[in-house]
């Protein structure tokens, strides 16, 4: 039998509701060394998830002020999810294919209970797939592009 996700997962994550500020949301996002939130409602079930990309694309790229913006506006309400009972493999397997470098893992209702991330993923196996999943999910579609003068982007030559 392999790994179950709980056995690796972060326990009761840190999590926002969607009447949240981004600025705090950034600001939680500092403390706790993270590069998303999972949106939950008042009874905790899961509703969407915010990631720094959000608040960078969204928020500050859309020229919105993080302070009035909530996190409701911006967070991503698709969110792909899997159970603490589940395989690790079976995890590993769904983060390349989706290219996303965190799960919320959920029961129940949608209920969060844990974060399943790359990080946590890396700290508990030494083995070669995991290494390989990391770099999938880490590459970017067709290669690295970088901006050019114009403001639009330009293959890097």
């Amino acid at each position: 039998m392999g790994t179950k996700i709980y056995e690796v997962m972060t326990e009761r994550p840190r999590a926002v509701t969607p009447e949240t500020p981004v600025r705090e949301v950034a600001r939680l996002m500092e403390e706790e060394d993270v590069g998303s939130l999972p949106v939950v409602d008042e009874g905790a079930r899961l509703v969407g998830i915010v990631t720094d990309r959000d608040v960078a694309v969204r928020v500050v790229g859309g020229g919105l002020d993080p302070e009035a913006t909530r996190v409701g506006e911006v967070a991503s309400a698709d969110v792909m999810t899997l159970g603490p009972d589940d395989d690790l493999d079976e995890a590993l397997g769904l983060m390349a294919r989706a290219k996303v470098r965190r799960l919320p893992i959920v029961v129940r209702e949608n209920e969060l209970v844990g974060m399943l991330a790359q990080a946590d993923i890396a700290r508990t196996s030494k083995e070669k797939s995991t290494g390989e999943v990391v770099e999938a999910i880490s590459q970017p579609p067709g290669g690295p592009r970088v901006a050019g003068p114009d403001e639009k982007e330009q293959p890097r030559q």
